[in-house]
């Protein structure tokens, strides 16, 4: 049996799909034109403020802002791990500085120890 060919599949679907269109009980009519009234200057204005967004500029006035508080605690607890932290800290920069000073020096001056002399 020879396998129908794509000219044929469509003539055939054309036909049924065609047959079954016509097949239908009633069909619609088409309507008639109905001329759309004449808006008054009122139904204007109100068509224009509807398509405006209805009073853009009384948005804010509904609008209630969450304002979030300020962390008092978390600054506080940053404040005091400061003040503890900060004597550590200025005593490490001194020894530090004092360190690279008398490493840096050049001659006699500075500790020597038992290679230098």
């Amino acid at each position: 049996m020879p396998s129908p060919s794509l000219p044929r599949l469509v003539l055939v679907l054309a036909l049924v799909w065609g047959g079954a269109v016509l097949a239908q009980p009633q069909r619609r009519q088409p309507q008639e034109f109905q001329n759309r009234k004449e808006l008054t200057q009122e139904e204007k204005d109100a068509a224009k403020a509807r398509a405006m967004g209805n009073n853009l500029n009384g948005y804010g006035k509904d609008v209630q802002i969450k304002e979030t508080p300020v962390p008092w605690m978390a600054i506080g607890l940053v404040g005091i791990v400061f003040l503890v932290a900060a004597p550590f800290a200025i005593r490490a920069y001194r020894g530090t500085v004092r360190e690279m000073s008398d490493a840096n020096t050049f001659g006699a001056r500075g500790n020597a120890t038992e290679d230098e002399a």
